[in-house]
């Protein structure tokens, strides 16, 4: 039988819909798929887009590993021109909340972010991570060139068979195509707002998970 939890636990245990402005203020953007050519021309950084459910969550565990310079919180991988808060939580626009993280391959390689993203999100279960259910919740990542893509289906494959996280990897594996900044209040969302309730009961039990779990050199 399922637990019916009480509304206002409930509504502290999930994301949509908290602290969402009204659709006038916001102003989505796009960032074009970034290309290896187009990132040795400026730096040596380059691009990874990952969606495991609640950005809040993905953009807190990754603003601590090495090598990450900066991580982005927003939509990918749907069919409609624009995204913002209020249309990805109501599903009908099939984006992924996702993070843009900007990395240097000098110091952290491709590989290793995606160990990260697997070990902090559940890839088993499609359209959801706990309480947070949609497609905008599902796991995904979008690759921006040939070589993510492999490594991407590697380490997939390689977790699989050993049936790391007993039951099968659902996530997806798609090329990048079009990125759209979350709304400003969305960014650096648990380090801006560590006792919100959703912070403190979902977010802060993750990031203490992942600090246990990460090996000390990819920790920052």
């Amino acid at each position: 039988m399922r637990k019916i939890l009480p509304i206002g636990i409930f509504l502290f245990l999930t994301h949509c819909g908290l602290n969402d402005p009204t659709p006038a203020t916001l102003h989505p953007t796009t960032t074009p798929a970034a290309t290896p050519e187009k990132e040795n021309l400026v730096s040596t950084n380059q691009i990874a887009t990952f969606g495991g459910g609640c950005f809040w969550c993905v953009e807190a565990i990754f603003e601590r590993v090495e090598g990450v310079s900066d991580v982005v919180s927003g939509y990918s991988g749907g069919t409609e021109e624009h995204a913002n808060y209020k249309a990805v939580c109501s599903g009908r626009t099939q984006h992924a909340e996702v993070c843009q993280i900007t990395y240097d391959p000098e110091k952290i390689r491709y590989e290793d972010l995606v160990e990260v993203f697997f070990h902090t999100h559940d890839p088993t279960t499609p359209d959801r991570q706990g309480n947070d259910v949609g497609p905008q919740y599902r796991s995904v990542i979008f690759t921006h060139n040939p070589s993510q893509m492999e490594t991407a289906r590697r380490v997939r494959d390689r977790l699989d068979g050993k049936k790391t996280f007993g039951s099968p990897i659902v996530t997806q594996i798609l090329p990048f195509e079009m990125f759209y900044p979350a709304e400003k209040y969305h960014q650096d969302y648990f380090r801006l707002n560590p006792n919100q309730p959703y912070c403190r009961a979902i977010i802060d039990p993750k990031v203490t998970k992942f600090l246990q779990w990460a090996p000390k050199d990819l920790i920052e």
